[in-house]
Parts: structure tokens; C-alpha cells; sequence
């Protein structure tokens, strides 16, 4: 059967550095930092007191105050992107067919704040015997946002979460994608959440050592393929993209961002957290979406790196780039997000922070955004459990 095209018509965004994609765009252009000590809760004696929190967002603004508050804060956050977007769209939802459009949104943890409120809840109230809210189930549950998304729009099409760790957003874009392609859809809210920072969130990351603990100047601690880095920073928010059947959105007249063209997977297979040292997933999660997208290494002119700021991750994946475009590896851009939203364009890199086993000669696009026309770009996303996905968009031609 011939592959139906597939292009993205609206966005969303709520995150640490602007509560609308266009903010957003604006700040990280800017190299806007997200990252500011935590004010959700007291981190005296925690070892990291420094986070990318959303700043400045009222949820009433969006949602109903009852409502809202029947939800955990990554459920909220899911919702208003997903609004965001299903408003840029421009789709009439009184004539659309809501059958055929569907939800996959990506959580890695989901309600973990809801989890933690009510089991210290409980352990004031034991000898009374169990007490717990009767929303605390439906609050908690990864695959909630998905629920909530559909329920409000009456969306009737395939409704799911994707849990891959780091990657799940990644891996909800391409199934997403896939099911388009295919005509399971004529067009899918697909995104991700998250909401973690908490004291069972940033607590368990301490534990691990994964955490940056730069308290001192919290904006400049993710630092990507820097030297100094010393771990990943906790961040808050969430993302969405309406994609859409090309037919479909063409006989509506919708505008149209970007065409997405392939997607791939892969796995590590070798640690519970850390990536394989040599970048074998990464290598092979880029080569997939490259096949996937009938695409060469030098048609690419853009990287968003996965880029968290941890030592191994870093350079695996600085290795892996290199092994898979070669040459054209060198007239890349390349850059994370992390580095201003935390981990959810310029990195924080200062002169001499050079790490020997990372070449210098790849475009990082540190510090300054570089203008430059991208005609296709890929999006690496690597998660725990070695759970890899990469994403590739490029400019709509019609």
C-alpha cells in the first residue's frame, strides 16, 4: 500500500522558558535560561536546589478551576499544550470526523506528586485505618493525559500514552506518525508531559547521581558537551504537535509547519541508565529514521541532540554523529534545548571547558543561535533502559 504523507499543522508548548510556542521560540533564541531554585517545595537538605520549573502560568486560564483540580500537574500541563494546538490548528471540530482523530501523548513518570502527597497522606491517618482521596488513582496513572485530552475534545481515535523514559515523546510522535501514514487516523494530538520536581523526583535522581548539583548558578549548570557538566537538570512542561493527514489538511486549508518523514528505534542493550560508551544505539536509532525517511546523511542540516549534560551520554552520542554523516557531520548545527529547558539552542560552554574525548570540530552552536535554512532536521531522544527514538522533519514542499 502506498504511505500516506503526514504534516504537522499546529503546536503547543508550556515549559521553563515560555508558556506559548512563540515565547518559547523567542527565549531560546535569546538563550533564555529556565533554570532558578525550586519554589515548589523545601530543598534545604536536598543535594540539587535548582530546577526548570514553568514560571508564571495561572491553569485557570485554561482549564476549569473544579476540574483542574481533580488532576496532577503533568495531567494540567498535557491539556493546555494540547489546547494550544488543537486551537493553532485551525480544525473545525463541529465537522471533523472525531473518529479518525486520536491522541498518543509520551509520559515517563506521570503523576509521581499525587503519588507522594498521598502516601505521606495515609501515613498520618494509619491507625484510622486507609484514607485516600477518591481521585487518587485516576490523578496518578501515566496514561491519563491521553484519557483527559480526548474526553475534552470527544476525540474517538486510537488513545494511548508511550512510556520510554527520556524518549516517550519521541516514541509517541512515531506511532503517531505511523498510524497516519497507514489511514488509522486523518490526524493525531501527539506530545508529551511531564512533572517531576518534587521531593520523590529530584530525591531519586540525587540518589542516582544524575543530578547537577551547580546550586551556585543554577543558569549556566546544563551545559552539554562541556567539560564541567555534572549531570542532567530537572524540568517541568510539556509539548504538542497536531499531525495530520497532507490530504486532509489541504482540503481545509490548513497551514502547514513541516512534513514529518521518518522515525526510528533502537536499543542500547547494555545498561539500566547509562548509554553504550561507543553510541551503538544511537548510531542505529539515527541510521533507522534515516532509512525510514528515505533520506541521506547530507540532506540533514540540523541535529536537536539529546544532550543532557552527563558525562558518557554526551559523548556517545557526539561519536555516534560522527559514525553516521561522516563528512556532512561537519556542516551540521547541532544543539539541545536541555540546555535552557533543562531535560524535557546554544549550550552553556565557556572557553577551555573542552572535553578531549569530544570533537570540537562538529557545530554545537554554543552560546549564540546561528541563523541558517534548515531543510531537514532530526530529533534524538535517548530514555533509561536504553530506550532510544529519533524523529526527522523537513520543510513542506507541496
Amino acid at each position: 500500500m502506498e504511505l500516506k504523507r503526514v504534516v504537522v499543522t499546529g503546536l503547543g508548548a508550556v515549559t521553563p522558558v515560555g508558556n506559548t510556542p512563540e515565547e518559547m521560540w523567542k527565549n531560546l533564541l535569546d538563550g533564555v535560561s529556565g533554570a532558578a531554585p525550586i519554589t515548589s517545595f523545601d530543598t534545604e537538605l536536598f543535594k540539587t536546589k535548582f530546577a526548570c520549573e514553568v514560571k508564571n502560568l495561572n491553569v485557570n486560564d485554561y482549564l476549569d478551576r473544579k476540574e483542574a483540580r481533580k488532576m496532577d500537574r503533568y495531567t494540567q500541563l498535557a491539556l493546555i499544550a494540547a489546547k494550544q494546538a488543537v486551537e493553532d490548528s485551525g480544525m473545525d471540530l463541529e465537522t471533523e470526523d472525531k473518529n479518525r482523530i486520536g491522541v498518543v501523548y509520551g509520559v515517563g513518570i506521570g503523576g509521581i506528586k499525587t503519588f507522594e502527597d498521598e502516601v505521606k497522606y495515609y501515613g498520618q491517618h494509619e491507625a484510622d485505618g486507609p484514607k485516600f482521596n477518591p481521585f487518587f488513582i485516576p490523578k496518578m496513572i501515566a496514561d491519563i493525559a491521553a484519557g483527559q485530552i480526548s474526553i475534552m475534545y470527544g476525540f474517538h481515535g486510537p488513545n494511548y500514552i508511550t512510556a520510554s523514559a527520556c524518549a516517550s515523546s519521541s516514541n509517541a510522535l512515531a506511532d503517531a506518525f505511523n498510524l497516519i501514514r497507514l489511514g488509522k487516523a486523518n490526524a493525531i494530538v501527539a506530545g508529551g508531559a511531564e512533572a517531576a520536581i518534587c521531593a520523590t523526583g529530584v530525591g531519586g535522581f540525587n540518589a542516582m547521581h544524575a543530578l547537577s548539583t551547580r546550586n551556585d548558578e543554577p543558569e549556566k549548570a546544563s551545559r552539554p558537551f562541556s567539560a564541567s557538566r555534572d549531570g542532567f537538570i530537572m524540568a517541568e512542561g510539556s509539548g504538542c504537535l497536531i499531525l495530520e493527514e497532507l490530504e486532509h489538511a489541504k482540503a481545509r486549508g490548513a497551514k502547514i509547519y513541516a512534513e514529518m518523514v521518518g522515525a526510528g528505534m533502537s536499543a542500547d542493550a547494555h545498561h539500566i541508565t547509562a548509554s553504550h560508551p561507543e553510541g551503538l544505539g544511537a548510531k542505529l536509532v539515527m541510521q533507522n529514521a534515516l532509512e525510514d525517511a528515505g533520506m541521506q546523511p547530507d540532506e540533514i542540516d540540523y541535529i536537536n541532540v539529546h544532550g543532557t549534560s552527563t558525562h558518557v551520554g554526551d559523548i556517545s552520542e557526539a561519536k555516534a554523529i560522527k559514525e553516521v554523516f561522516g563528512d556532512a557531520a561537519f556542516k551540521l548545527n547541532i544543539s539541545s534545548t536541555k540546555s535552557m529547558t533543562g531535560h524535557l539552542l546554544g549550550a552553556n560552554h565557556e572557553e577551555g571547558d573542552d572535553d578531549p574525548e569530544i570533537d570540537y570540530n562538529l557545530n554545537f552552536t554554543f552560546n549564540k543561535a546561528q541563523k541558517r535554512e534548515v531543510r531537514a532536521g532530526l530529533s534524538n531522544t535517548f530514555g533509561f533502559g536504553g530506550h532510544n527514538a529519533c524523529v526527522v522533519f523537513k520543510k513542506y514542499v507541496g
